[in-house]
């Protein structure tokens, strides 16, 4: 049995919002055609097809769903991919999931998750005033009070749902009022998402986060989630669950957490696959899922090529000599400048990170217990 995860992107890279800091409008720049607008049905059929065509009795598939912004795409066209999914005859367990950023969710999106049992990662940065200062819609005006108002609508239908937090470099300053925010909201499963600077950057942006910013954030965080664990107010956060089953179950949840990059089967709205979001640019395009199956892309040069493209010679000389080089290995080539080592000078975030947290799991699984 085999578990097959794809990321389509059903509505490319248009997006009702303009985030200061969105790293696939920065992608989208550098590529020849910038978004390839909408998938047509007849993509989205034979894109089923041949995902299945690789699957067997018993196999799992994910199918998750991000942008730009993906509910872009109409209603209709999510309801036309279960129904493609459903006429397959193979015994496939199929999962489904959505990113959002929340603003254009109604009743019949709430009732439409439910039914076919999404999980939605809804975007919410941290704070109302950090939130408000970088995810804009055209005409410049906050989205948080449009978003909190989908988020009531999740908990009014019972959507299972996570908490997508894009940690830059000056929400890092203010860990104990995100805490706190996510307490008020009653928010369960939280993920922080490290704000990247450019891929062609030069130079740093004020919202790129830094080493020091990711452990100045998680060396705040880190108390007070310990703290309400013990009284029994347990939130899932993303980053220790990877670490936790990493250590205690020896699962791997996390692309790119132990310095090896996987296909992750982007598939862009004209039917182009990429092996990651972060790289789905021209150069590394894989095929098209209309025409090839997964296997066949799996097994490309391009493929090979992008697997193989940052050997453990190229590690910063810092990584060497880590206690924990062998459960990181330079961590996630594209967030390296943003969570590992900064070699000007030599400090990486999520070795100080580890270090912290590694000496508190056993009281945490505990309390998990208890």
């Amino acid at each position: 049995m085999k578990h097959i995860s794809i990321l389509v992107k059903p509505a490319s890279a248009l997006c009702n919002l303009r985030c200061k800091y969105c790293f696939y409008a920065d992608v989208t720049s550098l590529r020849e055609v910038r978004s390839y607008g909408k998938m047509k049905h007849e993509t989205a059929q034979k894109m089923i097809e041949n995902i299945f065509r690789d699957l067997n009795d018993g196999d799992e598939l994910t199918i998750a769903f991000q942008g730009g912004e993906p509910t872009l795409a109409g209603l209709p066209y999510f309801q036309f991919i279960v129904d493609c999914v459903n006429e397959q005859t193979k015994a496939v367990e199929v999962h489904y999931a959505i990113q959002t950023n929340g603003t254009i969710i109604t009743e019949r999106w709430c009732e439409f998750f439910k039914k076919n049992n999404f999980l939605v990662g809804l975007s919410i940065d941290g704070t109302p005033t950090y939130h408000d200062l970088n995810r804009l819609d055209p005409r410049g005006r906050g989205t948080f009070h449009r978003v909190l108002l989908t988020k009531k609508l999740f908990d009014q239908y019972g959507i299972e749902y996570n908490v997508l937090c894009v940690l830059t470099e000056p929400l890092s300053y203010h860990a104990k009022e995100v805490f706190d925010f996510i307490n008020q909201q009653s928010f369960k499963f939280v993920q922080f998402i490290p704000c990247l600077d450019d891929l062609e950057a030069t130079e740093r942006n004020e919202y790129g986060l830094t080493p020091q910013g990711f452990y100045r954030f998680y060396k705040a965080f880190l108390p007070l989630w310990l703290e309400a664990l013990k009284k029994g107010n347990c939130v899932s956060i993303k980053l220790f669950d990877d670490v936790i089953n990493l250590l205690a179950v020896g699962r791997v949840t996390a692309c790119g957490m132990l310095g090896n990059c996987q296909v992750q089967y982007v598939i862009e709205g004209d039917g182009s696959v990429y092996p990651c979001d972060f790289y789905a640019l021209d150069e590394f395009r894989l095929g098209y899922i209309q025409e090839m199956g997964l296997r066949e892309m799996f097994m490309s040069k391009v493929a090979k090529n992008f697997l193989c493209s940052r050997p453990i010679s190229a590690l910063p000389e810092k990584c060497q000599t880590c206690p924990f080089a062998r459960m990181c290995r330079g961590g996630c080539k594209r967030m390296k400048d943003a969570v590992y080592v900064d070699e000007k000078s030599n400090f990486c975030g999520y070795q100080r990170f580890l270090t912290d947290f590694i000496p508190e799991i056993d009281g945490i699984l505990q309390a998990i217990a208890s």
